[in-house]
């Protein structure tokens, strides 16, 4: 059988639909497509008793306030939820406010809404990007807007466990501290993923390459799950029917 064509937006979902277990309550954020395609990809192959909250739906919202999706958060009953950062380094730190000096920065960004609280709360956070490059992937990000581990007499009962990117899925190492290389997607190398990240990444246990999208992972993205998300993102829907493999 030929192999099968896809987007990176859909290797991408289809890698975090593969994180999803099953039982579990999942939120994403007001702007997350590819992670909401992921979370619904999952529901409908393999955890159909997830319990899913996307920011911004009217159907999979059921919180009056955001102060109720934070109070509920902070009860701990989140246990996925997906980040992103303008930098991440390889201790998982995010920054989402500045480049360059805080005071007299190159660039200056929204900064942090809920991350500083979710990453700390959040049983396990999925940090994603659709690029993957040296200026995302840096030795140390130019300002900390939640870190990836915190001092032992922190409370923290969560915190990183995975990267998704168009080139490669990474992982936290706990022990470590630090992220490794998981896998690397179809059409990429382990050379190429090396050459766009921006400090050394060490090779989790049994790295490889990922496992690409199934028939029937890629059919149900683009039917039911696209028809989904379609009201809450309906240009992110509209470009990847455009696409030509939807």
């Amino acid at each position: 059988m030929a192999d099968l064509a896809f987007t990176p937006e859909e290797m991408m979902s289809v890698v975090i639909s593969r994180q999803v277990r099953d039982g579990e309550t999942v939120a994403t954020g007001a702007n997350s497509p590819i992670p909401a395609s992921g979370v619904l990809l999952a529901q409908r192959l393999h955890a159909p008793r997830t319990r899913v909250i996307i920011l911004g739906s009217e159907r999979y919202y059921p919180f009056a306030s955001g102060k109720e999706f934070f109070d509920f958060a902070q009860r701990g009953r989140l246990d996925l939820f997906f980040l992103g950062g303008i930098q991440i380094d390889a201790e998982a730190n995010i920054n989402l406010h500045v480049l360059g000096d805080y005071e007299q920065p190159a660039r200056r960004f929204p900064g942090a809404f809920g991350s500083g609280v979710l990453y700390f709360v959040t049983k396990r956070v999925i940090l994603f990007r659709t690029e993957h490059s040296r200026r995302l992937f840096v030795p140390k990000v130019d300002f900390v807007t939640s870190p990836g581990a915190s001092p032992e007499w922190v409370r923290r009962p969560g915190g990183p466990s995975k990267v998704v990117t168009p080139l490669a899925l990474l992982t936290y190492n706990q022990d470590a501290g630090r992220l490794e290389l998981e896998s690397y997607h179809p059409g990429h190398t382990l050379e190429e993923v090396a050459a766009n990240t921006g400090f050394d990444l060490a090779l989790a246990a049994g790295a490889g390459p990922t496992l690409p999208p199934s028939a029937e992972e890629l059919a149900t993205l683009r039917g039911p799950v696209l028809d989904e998300i379609a009201t809450t993102y309906p240009q992110f829907v509209a470009k990847a029917r455009a696409a030509g493999v939807a």
